[in-house]
């Protein structure tokens, strides 16, 4: 059980602020009342001109970058399909690319003094001995060699694969700086399983946590639908007792992607933390 306050951990994703640049970010995060953010970092290196400076306007506004996110090329989420055909470094057509962009990454989050970046790394096929499997186990061996030499830790998004999958890829793995952002919505928005039961099976690996809800889709291999915290399918009162059975100390980042009121929705998220804290103590 952790020690420290829970409003000290919380914190938002930058992108879901959709600021124009460092000085728009500093004040809708200070509107939030939650002056921690999760930075996205390709607004740093595909616009230097704009963004370059984030890091200083965030220090000058008090705010803390808790960890970095980087999204990867070609990467089309319009449907199911699409984005396992494009997502992360799966796809042989953008790897070489990404992994350019993946090291400008690296030297962006190592001047913030980040010591955590998260990203998709895109789907891994469920059968541990296709060809597909091994490719994804080499690519993430570079990357997680690339942070590691900057002593970054790197965290996989939950949601393309089970937790069982998932664990499986890690445990193939055995990269120590390879971790996990879990996120509860996408396990529901990509229909791969019970966020309950996942946190469970991956805890060992979890080192930060997304706070995000979702409807799931009625339709087979269909999207759901993000939704306001407190309207999907997470169980919130059993997600945080279970955070708590699972002794985590990390950081709880409000995501949300959809909707066009963010800032009210990042409050309605923040009071349902800070409620479930009242009866589950993480």
């Amino acid at each position: 059980m952790s020690s420290i306050n829970l409003s000290d951990r919380l914190a938002v994703c930058s992108w879901s602020l959709q600021a124009n640049d460092p000085q728009d970010l500093a004040a809708k995060l200070r509107e939030s009342r939650i002056k921690r953010v999760q930075l996205a970092l390709d607004p740093l290196r595909k616009s230097p001109s704009t963004w370059s400076n984030a890091g200083e306007i965030l220090q000058q506004a008090n705010i803390e970058i808790v960890s970095g996110m980087f999204g990867c090329i070609g990467e089309d989420y319009s449907t199911l399909d699409s984005i396992r055909i494009t997502g992360g470094v799966a796809p042989d057509t953008t790897w070489e690319q990404n992994l350019v962009n993946i090291r400008e990454t690296v030297s962006i989050a190592v001047a913030l003094g980040l010591n955590l970046v998260t990203f998709h790394a895109g789907f891994v096929p469920h059968d541990p001995t296709a060809p597909a499997f091994h490719k994804m186990l080499e690519r993430l061996s570079i990357i997680s060699e690339i942070f590691a030499a900057k002593n970054i830790n790197v965290g996989l998004e939950t949601g393309q694969e089970t937790a069982a999958e998932l664990a499986l890829l890690l445990e193939s793995l055995n990269c120590t700086n390879l971790v996990i952002n879990f996120d509860p919505a996408n396990m529901i928005l990509y229909g791969k399983g019970d966020p309950i039961q996942a946190l469970n099976v991956l805890a060992p690996w979890i080192q930060q946590v997304h706070i995000k809800d979702a409807l799931p889709s009625s339709v087979q291999g269909e999207w759901g639908e993000e939704v306001v915290v407190g309207e999907g399918d997470v169980d919130w009162p059993a997600f945080f007792s279970t955070l708590n059975k699972i002794n985590f100390v990390g950081d709880l980042v409000i995501e949300r992607e959809a909707g066009s009121q963010r800032l009210a929705d990042i409050d309605l998220a923040r009071h349902v933390i800070l409620n479930c804290d009242n009866h589950h103590k993480i």
